[in-house]
């Protein structure tokens, strides 16, 4: 039986090749001072950071500069935006980048108002925000995370090794999303593949919890689909606007809240990704990948019957003369096949963890209840060993 649930997406999304000139309609919304939030600078060299700042400039902003957010966003980074913030009154954040500025710039908008530590009220605590806050707009160079679409940021403390997401409430999310599938065209193929395994994820996460047939399973299925075909085309023409455009709307459906809807959601293997993120700062698609086939292969007994439908729907498996469980561990070795093929992490080694880490990672580890088996700390230490 579907869940009892109410839905609501308060982002617009201007999705194309054409999509930048409608800042032209969303920047008149807001005052005067707008803080511009990038990475390392890539979208200087590719020509996104002049076409956004001449925007900006022909709309009467005053441009506050708040480069250099990292892949992992950090506390430091987190307090530093805020600082900006503060200094100079700004009416709106703008983040142009992949998922870790949507990230860092949600992060930002319940913190600036906020007379607490934001680590320990939003990260330890998880509490909402009681203050005003600073709205959020995200032009988008990475397709992945689907955080131009939702009220989720992520966070690493590097001091107490722990990187940790809050979903805030639905008036966190990006009032506005730009999603023009050629500014992702210049994104190394490492962090496109990366990317596009975390989408893969976040679907998963949503659709291995609960037994019944419901439809946001079918479009679980689905978009699961789309991810495999697109990906295929991606790594072998990372200019295809079809492939890239299919990659990047796929991402945004994945994780703006809709397939969550009626499930419980598992999200252990983000649990444990972002752990093991803690210790070696690893690209994140990556921690997922290296990960996910231990993690599934532990607890598909306790969800056969899903297993199996994600072998036939997904893979296409033959079920002839085989066991549900035979059919199961075909699903996820046509799974494991395509991750190599798309030539993601296949283990923490790979991204530098050690057996030294493991105590501290699982310890990291936090465990949720939504999935098919609710871990214990040693089953998360045999997973993660597994996982090196």
């Amino acid at each position: 039986m579907l869940g009892n649930f109410s839905y609501k997406n308060a982002t617009k999304l201007y999705f194309g090749d054409d999509s930048l000139k409608y800042l032209n309609d969303e920047f008149p919304k807001y005052g005067k001072n707008v803080q511009l939030i990038y990475g390392g600078g890539s979208i200087k060299k590719n020509g996104i950071y002049d076409q956004v700042v001449e925007i900006l400039k022909a709309n009467g902003k005053n441009v506050i500069e708040d480069a250099g957010v990292m892949p992992n966003p950090t506390v430091e980074k987190l307090l530093e935006g805020i600082k900006i913030a503060r200094e100079n009154q700004v009416d709106l954040l703008l983040a142009v980048g992949g998922g870790s500025c949507c990230d860092y710039a949600k992060a930002v908008s319940v913190s600036v108002n906020c007379d607490e530590d934001p680590w320990e009220k939003y990260y330890i605590r998880f509490e909402e925000p009681s203050c005003e806050i600073v709205p959020v707009g995200c032009i988008l160079t990475m397709a992945g995370t689907g955080s131009e679409m939702n009220a989720g940021s992520v966070i690493t403390n590097h001091e107490q090794k722990l990187k940790i997401g809050h979903v805030f409430g639905e008036e966190v999310m990006p009032k506005f999303s730009i999603l023009n599938p050629k500014f992702t065209f210049s994104l190394p193929k490492r962090q496109m593949v990366a990317g596009i395994y975390d989408i893969f994820n976040h679907i998963c996460e949503q659709y291995f919890s609960g037994e019944d047939d419901n439809t946001s399973d079918y479009l679980a299925e689905a978009l699961m689909k789309s991810v495999v075909h697109s990906s295929l085309i991606a790594i072998e023409n990372p200019e295809d606007y079809e492939a890239r455009s299919n990659i990047m709307w796929t991402a945004t459906w994945a994780l703006n809240t809709l397939i969550a809807k009626g499930k419980t959601t598992d999200w252990m293997v983000h649990m444990l990704g972002q752990a093991a993120g803690a210790y070696t700062d690893a690209t994140h698609g990556m921690t997922l990948s290296a990960v996910s086939l231990p993690y599934y292969r532990y607890i598909m007994p306790y969800g056969i019957k899903k297993f199996v439908r994600f072998a036939t729907e997904v893979w296409d498996v033959c079920t002839d003369g085989k066991t549900d469980e035979q059919v199961a561990e075909e699903g996820l070795a046509a799974m494991e096949n395509w991750m190599k093929k798309i030539g993601v992490a296949m283990s923490l080694s790979e991204l530098g963890a050690t057996e030294d880490m493991i105590d501290g990672i699982t310890e990291a580890t936090l465990i949720l209840e939504g999935g098919y088996k609710v871990l214990t700390k040693d089953e998360v230490r045999e997973i993660l060993k597994k996982s090196l």
